[in-house]
């Protein structure tokens, strides 16, 4: 055991600057998959914490007054229902901040359904004009308990008594109100009611929503929200966090685990006669494997506690949603479990992949057997090939396919007239010779020569030095699509930047013509968006008419084209999956008691709604209905315009008549995944210098053996050191070469994928630029030449008699 730890004591200090980037390799992998496990449990449990706390209603129904809804309790299926409450639309001011809401009249707080009070306390008939504001809603109204709201155009006032947080969907600024809890007092003109149902399995969703409607009506049916919705939009962002770290850290670990066993096998082809003087002396095949497997362990053991331990310490100190994600991922109850299994987990894959080599390692025979020294011209002489046993074979024992000083040629070739191979023992190929014949320099020759001769061994490196040079390859693909949805909004479905509402003291022509009359807004879009009820009644998706036949909405299309003609209308990937149709297919909708029949003729990119919409115009939704008139106003903007500046002058201009909103771009939640994929790349890189290391210091000890060739044939030390940095170039070019050519494609599948399942839908996906993608190459190979050329000229000036020592 003494000389155990003495040999790796010793094999420890040669190779300082290697253990030091395996444990921070294995740092960055265990912290990278630590914090995609606090993502991903931070994307689901909040949820899930509320909705179990709150007694939540799988399925909330909004209906008309008229709707005898005490017909649900009875369904089979429903084991407790929430309601019915009366509701009204209404618009909110707090603070000069304003918002849509739903008022819900609540005369007890309710049994199913039951909002979690965060701060303040419930309703109170004390005070009768006392609501409840959700949590996500203050925040937006930046409203406490205490605060009084003002409803714009009416006299009316609302005291703030208590924050809440809710199961139901989220609030979303010009997409879904936020929710407010007040007495039935306080909603004296309902426009509806609604009505939660807990079901007994929450598989059954569809079919009691499907069985509701049929009891109720369709026309009494205004919208359906399920509890799967609500949980989707509130894991949101932090799933996709999650899912990018996770991905990239298992990628990770799958190249370092590739790096640490390509550098225990470069070092046991470095130290065949240490190994063998180990056997000699008495060390046992196991006792070797132990050595080197102990020996990386404990490398990936310290880096995996120095992850795990900083992730506990510090985690909750990131700043932005990571920092958040770890502090509550620290007070569930998994937590311990996986703070200890994602370390062992990583530590256990890098010891098999360092078993695998170690145990070549215990294979070492103690006897050394002479390698084979290739001649500048490749073939063994005749003093190797009788200490090998073999005898040297005559020019008449010469196969005749076989030209002197070659190999001979295989069957395939033969049969197609092809010159046989460069020979495996290094000989120079007819390629090199020839580039040789025209002067190119001996170095750059002799370089590329050396680099690809042995091709299993030479192909296993590219290979192992591509993995991670294709993950950063996918890191800069996402980085570049973040990027994409700032600086083009109108490419990824946001060809507007504002919303605008108008109340009912402006009427059509009037809210026109105040809009347009800014000098930076450059259309102004009129439309109506509501909730329509899909075939089968189990779902409601969001119908909009944007636009009309003499100014058509831009939509951004994937797939199809614009709906110009009538009936013809683009929908969303979400709306594509859900109905299980494609481009071309009719789809028949219920808009209340009215059925709405269009023809899909393309799909656009939707951000909005998980991609559960379908868009026409709002001529062909008059068609339908005379009488409707425009509830909303999308703005396009100058370029340049400032969207804050332009929202502030048509809010004054209306005095009081326009709720402006800035169009939410998704991209806003995706911030914190910059600083993640920076990260990542540089623990790939970390993961690739290893590698890079691993074959230089390869390379270098395999040339020891032709050093005293070259130095006879005339090359100097300057033109050998280039040489051996010439190979190490050439092998980082094919590795950028091979990650190119499968990472662009690898990651505009996985990003459209992830579009598809978001509903965003495909076509999302942009890759870096030429000029980043020349960088990166040019990056790694001068990189890959420059780490080489410091060992490689140390080798080119070493002694005689230590070439001769080498050699031997």
């Amino acid at each position: 055991m003494r000389a155990t730890l003495r040999w790796a004591h010793s094999d420890l200090r040669t190779h300082r600057g290697e253990a030091l980037f395996l444990v921070l390799a294995t740092a960055g992998i265990v912290a990278s998959l630590l914090l995609a496990t606090a993502l991903f449990g931070y994307a689901t449990n909040p949820w899930q914490r509320v909705f179990t706390q709150s007694h939540g209603a799988h399925v909330w129904l909004h209906t008309d007054s008229a709707a005898d809804t005490g017909k649900l309790a009875g369904l089979d299926g429903v084991d407790s229902v929430a309601g019915p409450y009366p509701t009204a639309d209404a618009t909110v001011s707090a603070r000069g901040s304003r918002a849509a809401v739903e008022l819900r009249g609540t005369p007890e707080r309710p049994s199913v359904g039951r909002p979690p009070v965060v701060s303040g306390h419930w309703l109170d008939p004390a005070t009768p004009n006392g609501v409840v504001l959700e949590s996500r809603l203050a925040r937006a109204l930046l409203a406490e308990p205490g605060d009084t709201l003002t409803v714009p155009g009416t006299a009316r006032e609302l005291t703030v008594v208590g924050l809440a947080d809710s199961a139901e969907p989220r609030y979303r600024p010009g997409e879904q109100p936020g929710l407010v809890w007040a007495l039935p007092s306080a909603v004296p003109d309902p426009g509806g009611q609604v009505i939660g149902l807990r079901l007994t399995d929450p598989g059954d969703t569809s079919y009691v929503v499907q069985r509701a409607v049929t009891v109720l009506g369709a026309g009494a049916i205004g919208e359906v929200s399920t509890w799967q919705q609500a949980r989707a939009e509130a894991q949101g962002d932090n799933r996709l966090l999650g899912q990018v770290l996770g991905l990239f850290g298992l990628g990770a670990l799958v190249a370092a685990g590739l790096a640490v066993h390509g550098a225990i096998s470069t070092r046991i082809r470095g130290h065949l006669r240490d190994l063998s003087v180990l056997k000699a002396i008495g060390f046992t095949p196991g006792q070797v494997v132990r050595v080197f497997l102990l020996q990386h362990l404990a490398y990936a053991l310290l880096g995996a506690v120095a992850a795990a331990a900083l992730a506990e310490a510090l985690g909750s100190r990131i700043p932005g949603r990571l920092g958040d994600a770890v502090g509550v991922w620290q007070g569930l109850p998994g937590h311990t479990v996986a703070l200890v299994v994602v370390p062992v987990g990583a530590v256990l894959f890098i010891g098999a992949t360092t078993g695998l080599a170690a145990w070549r390692a215990g294979r070492v025979p103690p006897v050394p057997v002479p390698r084979p020294t290739a001649a500048l011209g490749g073939r063994l002489s005749g003093a190797t090939g009788r200490s090998r046993g073999t005898r040297s074979a005559g020019p008449s024992e010469r196969p005749a396919s076989a030209s002197p000083g070659r190999r001979p040629a295989s069957g395939v070739r033969r049969v197609l007239r092809l010159p046989p191979a460069a020979p495996r023992t290094g000989q120079l190929s007819g390629m090199a010779r020839r580039a040789l014949g025209l002067r190119i320099p001996p170095a750059l020759v002799l370089g590329w020569h050396k680099a690809f001769t042995r091709r299993p061994r030479s192909f296993a490196t590219i290979a192992r030095l591509t993995l991670p040079l294709l993950l950063i390859v996918v890191a800069m693909s996402a980085w570049t699509t973040i990027d994409r949805f700032h600086s083009e909004p109108e490419q990824i479905g946001l060809p507007t930047s504002l919303s605008v509402r108008a109340d009912a003291g402006l009427n059509e022509q009037q809210t026109r013509a105040l809009l347009e009359r800014d000098p930076q807004v450059a259309a102004a879009y009129p439309g109506v968006e509501t909730a329509a009820l899909v075939p089968g009644q189990t779902a409601t998706i969001a119908l909009r008419g944007l636009g009309t036949q003499q100014g058509p909405y831009p939509y951004t299309l994937a797939e199809g084209r614009a709906a110009r003609g009538a009936d013809e209308a683009v929908a969303g990937q979400g709306l594509l999956d859900l109905l299980d149709v494609r481009v071309g297919d009719w789809v028949r909708m219920t808009v209340g008691d009215q059925p709405q029949i269009l023809h899909i003729v393309g799909r656009s990119i939707e951000p909005e709604n998980a991609g559960r919409v379908i868009s026409t115009s709002l001529d062909t939704l008059r068609a339908n209905d005379p009488g409707l008139r425009p509830t909303l106003y999308e703005l396009r903007l100058d370029p340049g315009a400032d969207p804050g500046e332009v929202a502030d002058r048509l809010a004054t201009a209306g005095r009081g008549h326009l709720d402006v909103h800035t169009v939410a771009n998704p991209a806003d939640g995706l911030s914190p995944l910059r600083a993640v994929v920076a990260g990542l790349i540089a623990v790939l890189a970390l993961i690739g210098l290893i590698e890079l290391l691993t074959a230089i210091g390869g390379a270098v000890r395999e040339g020891e053996r032709d050093l005293l060739a070259l130095k006879a044939i005339g090359l100097s030390p300057r033109q050998i050191t280039a040489i051996t940095a010439t190979a190490t170039g050439c092998t980082a070019l094919a590795a950028v070469l091979a990650a190119t050519a499968l990472g662009l494609p690898l990651a505009h599948w996985l990003i459209d994928a992830q579009g598809r399942w978001s509903g965003i839908g495909a076509g999302i996906a942009r890759g870096p630029s030429a000029l980043l993608m020349l960088l990166l190459g040019a990056a790694a190979v001068l990189c890959a030449a420059a780490l080489a050329a410091v060992p490689a000229a140390r080798a080119a000036r070493r002694r005689l008699a230590d070439t001769l020592s080498a050699v031997a």
